[in-house]
C-alpha cells in the first residue's frame, strides 16, 4: 500500500509540472513530500450493505489552489480543509465527473428551471461564516436531510464541512426578489482549470424552483465567463437517489480508471 501511495504523489507531481498553471516556489512539491493515507472499512455512506475506503491526503501537507487542483483532476474531493477520494476495493460506484462547460448545451428542462429562477437575482460573495447562511443551512439540513449524518447542524460542522483558509470559496447566493430574502446558496471553489461545486442549500418553501439545477446551470456559466473549462460536480454515484442527478448533466467527463472519459 506504501507503494501505491507514492505512485499517485507521483502522478500528481507529473501533472503539476506539465501543466502552464501558475504557481509559487513553494507548490512545486516534490512526490516524496506528499502523503495519503487510507482508512479502514466502514459503512459507506451512500450504499446499503456496502463497507467503503477512503484516500486522504495527509493533513500534515500544506495544501493550495495548484495542489487541489492537481488533486481533483486525479478524482479527488475535499470536504471543510479534508482531501480524499474514495478507495474501495470491490466498489467502483464513486465516479468523480465534471461538466466541459464549452460544450453543454441547455435542456428544455434546463431552460424551464431557468425561466422559473427569474423571480431571483444573483450575488457572489466570499465564502465566511455568518448567522444568515448557517440557519438557512440548518433548515435545508432539518427538514431534508433528517436521517444524515449532518443532523442535527451546529455552526462548527457548518465551518468545517464547508469552508476553507487556503482555497478562493464563494458563496452565489440566490434572493428573491419580491421579499429580499436569501432563498438558497451554492458553496464552491475556484480552481485552476474550472469551478467545483462544494455543496448547495435552500429554504424547503423553494422547492418547486428546482435551484439545485440552477446553481449548476449559474456555476456553467460563472466559468464560461471566466474562461474556465470544467465545473466539477463531485461524485456521481448511479445508485444513490441522492448522488444519481449528476448524471442528467451530458456531456459528462468521468473519471475512470485513472483517467477522464467523456458521456453524451
Amino acid at each position: 500500500m506504501a507503494r501505491a501511495r507514492v505512485e499517485l504523489a507521483e502522478v500528481v507531481y507529473e501533472q503539476i509540472g506539465k501543466t502552464s498553471w501558475s504557481f509559487s516556489m513553494s507548490s512545486q512539491f516534490n512526490p516524496n513530500q506528499l502523503s495519503f493515507f487510507i482508512t479502514p472499512p466502514h459503512d459507506c455512506p451512500y450504499l446499503n450493505n456496502q463497507q467503503s475506503k477512503t484516500i486522504f491526503l495527509s493533513p500534515e501537507i500544506h495544501s493550495d489552489q495548484l495542489l487541489y487542483t492537481a488533486l481533483i483532476n486525479q478524482g479527488f474531493r475535499r470536504s471543510g480543509e479534508h482531501i480524499y477520494r474514495p478507495n474501495c476495493e470491490s466498489c467502483k460506484a464513486c465516479v468523480s465527473v465534471r461538466i466541459p462547460v464549452d460544450k453543454y448545451v441547455l435542456s428544455r428542462s434546463d431552460k424551464r428551471a431557468l425561466k422559473k429562477s427569474k423571480i431571483f437575482r444573483t450575488q457572489i460573495e466570499p465564502a465566511r461564516f455568518n448567522q444568515q447562511h448557517y440557519l438557512l443551512f440548518d433548515r435545508y439540513i432539518s427538514e431534508r436531510h433528517r436521517d444524515g449524518d449532518m443532523f442535527p447542524t451546529n455552526p462548527r460542522q457548518f465551518k468545517e464541512f464547508l469552508l476553507s483558509d487556503w482555497l478562493e470559496t464563494s458563496y452565489l447566493n440566490f434572493i428573491d426578489i419580491k421579499l429580499n430574502k436569501l432563498a438558497a446558496t451554492a458553496v464552491y471553489d475556484k480552481v485552476n482549470d474550472g469551478l467545483s461545486a462544494v455543496y448547495t442549500y435552500f429554504d424547503p418553501d423553494y422547492e418547486k424552483y428546482s435551484l439545485g439545477k440552477v446553481a449548476i446551470l449559474n456555476l456553467i456559466e460563472i466559468a464560461k465567463l471566466a474562461n474556465l473549462p470544467y465545473v466539477y460536480l463531485g461524485y456521481w454515484i448511479k445508485d444513490c437517489q441522492k448522488m444519481s442527478y449528476k448524471g442528467q448533466y451530458r456531456p459528462l467527463e468521468c473519471f475512470v480508471e485513472n483517467r477522464w472519459v467523456e458521456i453524451s
